[in-house]
């Protein structure tokens, strides 16, 4: 080859070293173009080896490749360690690099505590706005007005002359049927003037905010991307509308939009620390950190939100990771606490103090929660997807505010007339979950008793007054309310959570059952199964505790959450001698709901969605080969390729502008088909705009050479185009053979985008993320064409 004639070789490798006495041979022409130096010349070929800016990043609704990611971060890190002994300067960048995972947890704990607090203490402030007003200062809750009043009667504690309902306000009656109606009408007007409010806020200005929002985390967190879903503006709007949604009285929960406001700040702190913002698998890391974080402060439950995000979100969950989380969720916790927005001085949603131990006999009822918790969850799933598809494919779909005013009238003008349904769900639960004490005063502990049982800790079991049979009627009305208006509320376009739903409609479940199983055993004490441990005027059952059993059975049968869930129930309650009980309850509902479907509520949403995640829980069991999942079919067009080193600018970016696809495999010729290695279109793209921008002498001729040594060329052809640099050397491949088991553990547990199947060496086709799910709705006989991103 004569030198002289090839004036672009030092464009050949990107960094090949040239012999000096070689240089001298490229005449004038190349010493102008290139500073008239040889150190221009070496440094120019050193530039070439520079990254591409955009090169690497991804494009919304695509997958990330968590092998590149994961690659490009441990380069980071070598970087880094070579450096650190060079100087002190370098020596504190490798310290603040080593310890920014810890900081980046800790901003995200104390965000999600002060916001979580802020939403605590305003939902109670709105949601007691609906019945009236605090004259003597505005900006306190009922329970908060009444504090200071020395007028309150033990019956009537929450009435005092302070706390004015609208209806003594506005036409100056405190009772009769005026009073009533007035109270009526401002209940539903606020009711609707708080949930117009919340959907409007969410369509005009943060789309993404509505929702529970953790279908989305656990699809964010398998290394989906979704911009704009854990920005700025959602976490504004969703913070606000959540407030304005608990207040209006709609049948949901403040507990698992929580988690993504914490995912909202664990993301944008993420962008303070270089080490987060530009690798998007270690971006995971954090939002797995910021889960755990909101389920802590939802619940006051540190040590549940580290088993929620290991058990239920996280896709890929390192033992640093659970380190962080488990810091992150302290953090939170100990913010929450600080703030104290329940006023009791305690981090627990509803604290229980229990005095009697549970016998074995009462693993029974308890059992028959669980069953009614796993048939509650398979229904609850089954509608409400039903629903939700329906509202995607009619018109109906088109009007979400007209949807959520519907749905809050139609509660609010049911829930009104009943005690249990007006009140706020927590508050709810709360009543359901409290044993009947002396203290007690609400219509759930009217027991007939003896005039000396105050004086007893322990009140013995007693027969139930009229109070208790016209509470156990209103709770069987709320649970039916509750279980159509959850239905219809979950999936509507304001933040709503299915926690507290769920849980409220096992406590009343579990109430109901709880108060006939002591009725049972007080009219029954000689039956055989009573006889052995309950005496007569014992304190033997403790219907707070089948309330609490139930909720959680409820809420495993919608989630299908087992460890998590019962670590979350005793933290929450405090209950932790009845462990045993909520373990056989919650297992037992997994059990009953996983024999009418394996999915919860979450990965049913995920499927709805058309979101590609591939379920770690799910079992591929059948016997078909890479060579039948993979493309092209035999009825496909031939695989779109390009080839090492005999393609111009112009056939790169004509196949770019026909295809849809995100890459292409790029081998040695179309005569061989012997694979070299895989370029990403998007790569692609911005390395061709590049170069056509900041290289002189790229147009649509130029040759593109992906191999390592330019071919020889004509003295007269363009300049070539080396874009060796954006090829990864190292695709996954297996062969034809493979069977699609294997496969499917391929891509979930490396998190991989595509696949290529190769025959001896030879390129037969690919296998993406989104053929594996097609096929596995195929073999499950679902809809393949569900699977709607890229």
């Amino acid at each position: 080859m004569d030198v002289s004639s090839d004036p672009y070789l030092p464009y050949d490798g990107g960094g090949d070293n040239i012999p000096l006495r070689e240089l001298h041979k490229r005449g004038t022409h190349y010493t102008m173009t290139n500073g008239g130096s040889i150190n221009s010349s070496t440094h120019l070929l050193d530039l070439l080896d520079e990254p591409i800016p955009g090169v690497g990043t991804y494009d919304d609704f695509h997958t990330i490749d968590w092998v590149r990611e994961k690659c490009k971060d441990r380069e980071r890190h070598r970087r880094i360690n070579s450096k650190k002994k060079e100087s002190a300067w370098e020596m504190a960048k490798s310290l603040y690099d080593a310890w920014s995972g810890w900081l980046v947890v800790t901003l995200t704990g104390l965000a999600s505590g002060a916001l979580a607090g802020l939403i605590d203490i305003a939902a109670d402030w709105m949601t007691d706005l609906k019945e009236g007003i605090c004259l003597d200062a505005l900006w306190f809750n009922h329970e908060q007005c009444c504090w200071g009043s020395n007028k309150t009667t033990f019956e009537e504690r929450d009435k005092c002359p302070q706390w004015k309902t609208w209806a003594e306000l506005i036409i100056g009656q405190a009772e009769g049927p005026g009073s009533y109606i007035m109270n009526y009408i401002m209940y539903i007007f606020w009711a609707l003037s708080f949930a117009f409010l919340a959907v409007s806020l969410v369509k005009v200005f943060a789309p993404y905010a509505c929702g529970s929002g953790i279908p989305e985390i656990k699809t964010i967190l398998s290394g989906f991307i979704i911009r704009g879903y854990l920005g700025k503006w959602t976490l504004m709007i969703k913070t606000i509308t959540l407030v304005l949604a608990v207040a209006s009285g709609l049948s949901l929960g403040k507990e698992g939009p929580l988690v993504h406001v914490a995912c909202c700040c664990g993301n944008i702190f993420s962008y303070l620390f270089p080490k987060y913002s530009t690798n998007e698998a270690k971006k995971r890391e954090v939002l797995s950190a910021a889960s755990a974080a909101g389920v802590s402060v939802a619940f006051g439950a540190p040590i549940g939100g580290v088993l929620f995000s290991l058990e239920e979100v996280s896709y890929y969950f390192p033992l640093k990771t659970l380190w962080r989380s488990f810091f992150a969720a302290l953090v939170a916790a100990f913010v929450l606490r600080s703030i104290n927005p329940f006023g009791n001085s305690r981090l627990v949603l509803f604290y229980v103090e229990y005095h009697t131990p549970w016998y074995l006999f009462e693993l029974f009822p308890f059992i028959l929660l669980g069953v009614f918790g796993g048939l509650w969850g398979a229904f609850f799933i089954r509608a409400n997807i039903a629903w939700c598809r329906r509202r995607k494919s009619t018109k109906f779909g088109k009007y979400p505010v007209l949807e959520v005013i519907i749905v809050a009238a139609v509660t609010a003008v049911i829930a009104f007339p009943n005690p249990y349904t007006r009140l706020n769900t927590s508050e709810l639960i709360k009543q359901l979950f409290t044993d009947c004490g002396p203290l007690e005063s609400s219509s759930l502990c009217d027991y007939r008793d003896d005039m000396n049982a105050s004086k007893i800790v322990d009140i013995p079991d007693r027969p139930a007054g009229t109070g208790v049979y016209s509470a156990i009627w209103q709770l069987c009305l709320a649970l039916i309310f509750k279980i159509i208006m959850t239905v219809f509320t979950f999936g509507i376009k304001v933040p709503s959570g299915l926690f507290i739903p769920s849980m409220a409609i096992g406590a009343i479940a579990g109430r109901i059952v709880g108060i006939a199983v002591e009725q049972l055993a007080y009219y029954h004490h000689d039956w055989f199964i009573f006889k052995e441990w309950c005496e007569v005027g014992a304190d033997c059952i403790t219907p707070g505790l089948y309330a609490m059993v139930g909720a959680a059975a409820c809420l495993g049968g919608v989630t299908r959450m087992t460890v998590s869930l019962v670590v979350i129930v005793f933290e929450l309650t405090g209950g932790l001698e009845y462990i045993v009980p909520l373990m056989a309850a919650v297992m037992t509902s997994k059990w009953v709901g996983d024999a009418f479907g394996r999915e919860g509520i979450y990965e049913a949403h995920i499927r709805l969605n058309g979101y590609p995640f591939l379920d770690a829980k799910e079992e591929f069991t059948h016997t078909t080969l890479a060579a039948d999942v993979m493309r092209p079919r035999r009825s496909d067009p031939p695989l779109a390729v390009l080839t090492q080193d005999n393609m111009t600018v112009e056939d790169i970016e004509n196949l770019i502008n026909e295809t849809s696809y995100n890459g292409f495999p790029v081998i040695m010729s179309k005569e061989s088909q012997r694979l070299v290695g895989f370029a990403l279109r998007r790569d692609l793209t911005i390395a061709i705009e590049s170069a056509r921008k900041k290289q002189e002498g790229i147009v649509g001729s130029s040759r593109v050479c992906f191999a390592q040594h330019t071919p020889s060329l004509p003295a007269e052809s363009p300049r070539p185009l080396k874009l060796r640099s954006i090829l990864d050397m190292s695709p996954f491949t297996v062969t034809d053979h493979t069977p699609m088991e294997i496969v499917v553990d391929i891509f979930r547990k490396l998190g991989l985008r595509q696949c290529l199947v190769t025959h001896n060496g030879r390129l037969l086709g690919i296998i993406t993320k989104k053929d594996i799910l097609r096929h596995m709705a195929q073999t499950a006989n679902q809809d393949p064409a569900s699977i709607m991103f890229n």
